[in-house]
């Protein structure tokens, strides 16, 4: 059954099940044929799966990412090649000031005004854009917004706090990059000489990435680092082509097949599934999902987890008889001293079948055959406080919610409104199937 749920997380990462994030696919002439009309570029609309490098790649707030060439653009990773001014009106009004530069989706918690728009650089303008529409009083000078930013830009991608130190914004010009720190204003420039030059970059469920000819480079946002094998061939990741398949004659798993390892979610409402090596981000209904090896996030427990649960902005991973503790922010680190013995920590022996937490409180309940052991986490030394014996048997990860407690078994999953509730209840609820709209399954 591993091997089955294991196999649904690979098709998604594959067929860029990637496919949820709805990435525009963006080709162009190429400058010599400026001189075209409307029409001629209909007629010669490029494709994309013959090599192509972009201009620009962003998200807009549903979610629908754009990639940019000249005045062609991609409305999503399949389907032909469409006019930019068919989105972006105002683009094309001002085309004389060439094509478009870069381009990133805002993130700005702390300024919902801005939060959310996508911002637009051609030559020495900035254009911000909400719903498809040119917000009031563009476009500015990029000083006018982005002060100690240059202008003629090679790319741009945002980098939330947690990802990076704070709401920051990286643009990249030749080998230079200028981290703008979004609140402060403050500018620093960097130079990641072992990264390519970037021509666009993305950001996609917590991972950054660079864009160069038709390849592109996944990188630390914070270091520039990069870890794994690249460059890699954007036609395999980012788009349906012929001859360029990365697994999609693999079948998707039917949802009767799934089962699960652990799943937690943490304080910031991040829901996080595992099944043998693999992870998948359940919550990013925007953007969609897509599957990723665990060591790419926790490179010590890159093997599989027995059980994981969120606690005071930490994520607790249970691996046989031993316990990692990270920080709950990307890129995630262990924290020093660890792993320790899950006696040291918990005050139990292995092995654990699920753990959860619940938002506010300090007790994780643990699941260890068909008994909930609950454990305070503020006490020291930590150890079993109460036990109860359990209802439903086989039960394989549990998570708490606002919504109350979940736990899985099998295809199915069981909801009760509370821990207590699990623990007296007499009955089992009807149990529910997981859907598609879950994990991306199929009935």
């Amino acid at each position: 059954m591993r091997l089955l749920c294991e196999t649904l997380f690979l098709v998604l990462a594959i067929a860029f099940s990637y496919a949820a994030p709805t990435l525009h696919d963006f080709m162009m002439a190429d400058h010599g044929e400026a001189h075209l009309t409307d029409e001629a570029h209909h007629e010669a609309k490029p494709d994309r799966c013959a090599g192509i490098e972009f201009d620009a790649i962003a998200p807009d707030e549903k979610g629908n990412t754009f990639f940019f060439k000249g005045d062609h653009l991609w409305n999503g990773f399949r389907g032909p090649a469409q006019l930019t001014k068919e989105f972006f009106k105002e683009l094309n009004d001002h085309h004389h000031l060439g094509h478009v530069d870069a381009a990133f989706r805002m993130h700005n918690k702390e300024k919902p005004q801005d939060h959310d728009h996508i911002y637009f650089f051609l030559d020495d303008k900035v254009f911000s854009y909400y719903n498809h529409t040119l917000e009031e009083g563009y476009p500015k000078d990029i000083q006018l917004d982005f002060p100690g930013v240059p202008s003629h830009l090679d790319a741009a991608v945002e980098c939330p706090s947690g990802e990076c130190t704070s709401d920051s914004v990286l643009f990249f010009k030749g080998d230079e990059v200028y981290n703008y720190d979004l609140a402060t204003q403050a500018v620093k420039k960097r130079q990641w000489a072992h990264l390519p030059n970037c021509t666009s970059a993305f950001r996609w469920l917590e991972h950054h990435y660079c864009f160069h000819g038709h390849n592109f480079t996944r990188f630390n946002p914070v270091s520039g680092a990069v870890e794994g094998t690249y460059p890699k061939d954007a036609r395999r990741y980012f788009m349906k082509c012929a001859n360029f398949s990365h697994g999609s004659d693999v079948q998707v798993p039917k949802c009767s097949e799934v089962t699960l390892d652990a799943i937690t979610s943490d304080d910031s409402g991040k829901t996080y599934a595992f099944a043998g090596h693999i992870y998948m981000r359940l919550d990013t209904h925007r953007d969609g999902k897509h599957a990723f090896p665990i060591g790419r996030a926790w490179k010590e427990v890159a093997n599989g987890v027995d059980a994981v649960f969120s606690y005071s902005d930490k994520i607790y991973f249970i691996k046989g008889n031993q316990v990692y503790i990270y920080k709950s922010a990307a890129p995630s680190t262990l924290i020093e001293g660890y792993p320790k013995s899950l006696k040291d920590e918990l005050g139990i022996e292995g092995p654990v079948n699920a753990a959860f937490v619940c938002a506010d409180h300090h007790i994780v309940h643990v699941i260890q055959g068909q008994k909930m052991r609950d454990i305070d986490l503020s006490a020291t030394p930590r150890m079993v406080g109460s036990e109860f014996p359990l209802p439903l048997s086989g039960i394989e990860a549990g998570m708490c919610g606002p919504d109350g407690v979940k736990v899985f078994v099998g295809s199915n999953y069981y909801h009760y409104e509370s821990p207590m509730i699990l623990a007296l209840s007499k009955l089992n609820p009807i149990p529910i199937k997981i859907t598609p709209d879950i994990f991306g399954c199929v009935d």
